[in-house]
Order: structure tokens, then C-alpha cells, then sequence
């Protein structure tokens, strides 16, 4: 029986996007890669713990949950977490940052400095630009500003960004549009922390980054891993935690947080026998950035 390999999910490292595994191995994902893998046979799938360390009764989860924990261990993991608002002593710098997914779908963020780009290239953002840094609740009373005053959210769902990333503006310029206007309109607002240092729009683009030019619109999004099923295509790109595999049905996106909790295996496949769902453009969209 081949060994199972236990995914820790999908990483964002200089040279691109890498799968990492449990006991620090890695994957490098390159443009035309095979990726194919297998559920092993009769498995279940497990909690992936809280804050390093292993949950202590192994829980089954969802095999459609990308969280991968069980209700205790979730609640454990967002105790001490930026993301969950229960920090407020981080002595580290932060950026407030602008981030643009597709037209209509600009959010509004915060990172540590320390951390670079590494935040945006997760969520799969297709550009963005620094707002300012500063101490945490500074970045974070910032980030409230723009939220109540010029109605940007924090938040995108995924489902939304799939939905339009084989359609985007084809420049850097169409595509920075919406932030170099947002930025404008949120450096001229009052009530700005003293403590947070404004920075210049300047628009990064991750189009190249994520191998998202001529992108073919998918043809389904794979809904959850099953024991005994199996995933296999070309990747054609990468976003965020998702991979666009070509497969014998057309393109099919995989969230890799689905496969977290499963012991997979290695398959010879370059089809899915995991159930999919049919990929939908229907998105929530904001009505407009103001």
C-alpha cells in the first residue's frame, strides 16, 4: 500500500505556489504541471488541530469544509488571531493595504509589514496597493474608516473571485483602475490615525503571478475529496489557495484547503472521481466602490 501523505495546503513562496506537506516536504507548482493525486481508500477525514499543535481526539470534519477543524479546535485557532480581532497588543508594524479581485470587487485589509505581499498573494488578490502602515489598532481603525465611510468590505468571497477571473480587463492599467480611484478617494478622508505613515498608490498586478492571461473559464469547481476518489489534470494556473487543473472535461478548480485532513496518495489519473459542482458566474458583487 502506498504511503499517505497528510497536505498542510498551499503556500505562496518566491518562486511561485508550492504544496507543503506534513514533516516540511514541498511541492513546487509550475504552468503545465501534472497534479494528480488519490483518497485513500476507507479514510476519514480528521481535524487538523489549533495553533501547531494536533487535535486531541482527532475529530472527523466535513469533507466540504476548508477550515479542516473541528468546532474546539476552530474556536482555539481564532483565540489569538489578527484576522479575529483578539489582538490588540502586537508590537509590530501593519499595512493597510487595497486589494482588487475583478471589476466591482475591491476590499479593504490589514497585514504585518514583515510579512510583504505574502497576505494578497493568498487570498488571490489580482492587484494591489498599499493604503499606509502603522501600529495594529491604528491599521485597524483605518481599515474601520474606509468601511464606514466609503462602504468598501473586508471581505470577498471565493466563490466571487472564480467567478470572474477568465474575464478580466486585459492592462495592468484597466486593472489598477478601481484602487488608484479608491485610493485617491481615502487619502482625502478625515479622522485618519496620527500613527499610521500614508504611502503612494502604487499598483502591483499578479495577472503573470497567477498564470490568469487567456485563462479558460472552468467548467466545474470540485465540491469536496471523498475516500477512494481522485484528482488529476494539468495546472494552467493558481490563485489564492486554488488550482485551475485542465482535466479531460475541461477545467475544473481545486480550493486546496479541501484536501487539509485527508491521507492522500499518489494516482496515475488525470481525471476526478471526487463529486464537482458546475462552475457558476453569478457573483455578489458590490453595486459600485462608493
Amino acid at each position: 500500500m502506498a504511503q499517505a501523505w497528510k497536505c498542510s495546503g498551499l503556500r505562496w513562496a518566491a518562486d511561485g505556489p508550492e504544496l507543503t506537506w506534513e514533516g516540511g516536504r514541498r511541492s513546487a507548482l509550475t504552468w503545465g504541471k501534472r497534479v494528480a493525486f488519490g483518497v485513500a481508500d476507507g479514510g476519514v477525514r480528521t481535524c487538523v488541530g489549533a495553533r501547531g499543535h494536533a487535535c486531541p481526539v482527532r475529530s472527523a470534519v466535513s469533507g466540504r469544509s476548508t477550515g479542516a477543524r473541528c468546532e474546539e479546535c476552530a474556536r482555539l485557532d481564532r483565540a489569538h488571531s489578527v484576522a479575529a480581532d483578539t489582538i490588540a497588543d502586537d508590537p509590530r508594524p501593519y499595512h493597510v493595504y487595497l486589494a482588487w479581485f475583478g471589476p466591482g470587487m475591491t476590499k479593504v485589509g490589514i497585514t504585518a509589514e514583515e510579512r510583504g505581499s505574502a497576505r494578497l498573494l493568498e487570498q488571490g488578490a489580482v492587484c494591489f496597493t498599499w493604503l499606509g502602515v502603522g501600529p495594529l489598532m491604528a491599521a485597524r481603525r483605518t481599515e474601520e474608516l474606509l468601511r464606514a465611510a466609503l462602504r468598501v468590505p473586508d471581505r470577498i468571497p471565493y466563490a466571487d473571485k472564480r467567478a470572474v477571473r477568465s474575464g478580466l480587463p486585459g492592462t495592468e492599467a484597466e486593472r489598477a483602475a478601481e484602487i488608484r480611484e479608491l485610493h485617491a478617494r481615502a487619502v482625502g478622508l478625515g479622522g485618519w490615525p496620527e500613527s499610521l505613515r500614508a504611502e503612494p498608490c502604487q499598483p502591483v498586478d499578479h495577472v503573470r503571478v497567477f498564470g490568469l492571461a487567456d485563462l479558460p473559464a472552468p467548467a466545474g469547481v470540485v465540491a469536496e475529496l471523498v475516500a477512494g476518489g481522485a484528482v488529476g489534470g494539468r495546472l494552467v494556473a493558481a490563485a489564492g489557495p486554488d488550482l485551475h487543473l485542465e482535466t479531460g472535461s475541461g477545467v475544473v478548480v481545486l480550493d486546496t484547503r479541501l484536501m487539509t485532513g485527508w491521507g492522500l496518495v499518489p494516482a496515475g489519473t488525470e481525471e476526478l472521481s471526487v463529486p464537482v459542482r458546475e462552475f457558476r458566474r453569478e457573483t455578489g458583487v458590490q453595486d459600485g466602490l462608493f
